[in-house]
């Protein structure tokens, strides 16, 4: 009988062992595109970018450019009910960013921030664009607005129209003038991190599936400055390393990423939110460097709602968006 419960608990405690060994523990982040075929990807410049397009390939591309550097573009997906209205939507997480292959800190290092992004969207819409007379719309939100105004400034006769949200500044001075009124602590509570160099790569022993976590969590506080923060369904996953390379660079180059853009004469709709760190004035400053503009503040919503928030996008920021495409289209 004790041999039988001997060989029992035996039996029980391998048959334990096999199962824990066979179970695999949960990610901290999804898997990027080289580690997941299935997910949609498409390879520029030797990476490989997760990428999707929405709509009839021909039409007017508008290419989305999301928010970081090391956001993704899960946050402005609503941007894709703009293929309802006859447009190529195209979405894609930059490099190291969102479910996009990721890079060490070195090889970050031997590329400026031209060579890291601009060259990226040149290729990105080189792969999307089908026609050479196929007009391109650049729909920038935060960084992303700051990498279109950036793009345009040096290829103005390859854009037909900038949508741009909240940019930051164009600047570097004005950038991280910006950065720290964003990050400012509110009362009661921790300050917010997330862009620190030295908090995000410090560690070399740390991976980077535990960094993008790190942001993560940083993404989903509550912020008094910029308003409503990014919940667990606007994104798949951070990308610190890329972030803290940019940041490096900026702070190392002092870049005017507005270089160029006087020569960029067409529309420009230039939209912002109701938030602490984003004032009217700001919205002033910022935009003063394009020619010819229109200014829309989103009422009630923060950094990222005139997207996220299904209803301001659908009854605010949509319709300001057709009504902007529209009068562009006057102009071809």
């Amino acid at each position: 009988m004790i041999r039988l419960i001997f060989a029992t608990c035996c039996l029980s405690l391998l048959t334990l062992a096999c199962s824990k060994k066979k179970e695999e523990p949960t990610p901290l982040v999804p898997r990027t595109v080289d580690q997941d075929p299935s997910l949609p990807s498409v390879l520029i410049n030797g990476r490989l970018l997760h990428s999707e397009a929405f709509g009839q390939a021909g039409n007017t591309l508008i290419v989305c450019l999301h928010g970081g550097p090391g956001a993704d573009y899960r946050y402005l997906l609503n941007a894709k009910d703009l293929a309802d209205y006859g447009y190529s939507v195209v979405f894609y997480d930059q490099v190291g960013s969102g479910l996009s292959q990721r890079f060490e800190e070195q090889y970050y290092k031997k590329l400026s921030i031209e060579e890291i992004f601009v060259n990226e969207l040149r290729g990105i819409i080189a792969k999307y664009k089908t026609k050479p007379n196929q007009k391109v719309i650049l729909l920038g939100h935060s960084w992303g607005a700051i990498l279109a105004t950036y793009y345009a400034g040096k290829y103005p006769k390859e854009i037909e129209g900038l949508a741009l949200f909240e940019p930051g500044g164009l600047i570097w001075e004005d950038i991280v003038s910006y950065v720290l009124k964003s990050q400012a602590p509110c009362q009661g509570m921790a300050p917010v991190r997330g862009m620190e160099h030295s908090g995000l790569v410090s560690d070399q022993s740390d991976s980077q599936e535990l960094l993008d976590y790190q942001m993560a969590l940083s993404a989903g506080t509550v912020n008094c400055n910029t308003g409503e923060s990014l919940i667990e369904g606007d994104f798949w996953r951070m990308g610190a390393v890329v972030a803290a390379a940019a940041f490096e660079q900026g702070e190392k180059t002092k870049p005017d990423l507005s270089v160029g853009i006087g020569r960029f004469s067409k529309p420009v709709l230039f939209g912002y939110g109701d938030n602490k760190a984003y004032p009217d004035s700001w919205a002033q400053k910022v935009s003063s460097v394009f020619i010819n503009k229109q200014l829309f503040k989103v009422s009630d919503v923060g950094h990222s709602g005139m997207f996220t928030n299904r209803s301001v996008w659908t009854n605010t920021t949509l319709p300001q968006l057709l009504n902007y495409f529209s009068l562009l289209q006057k102009h071809w």
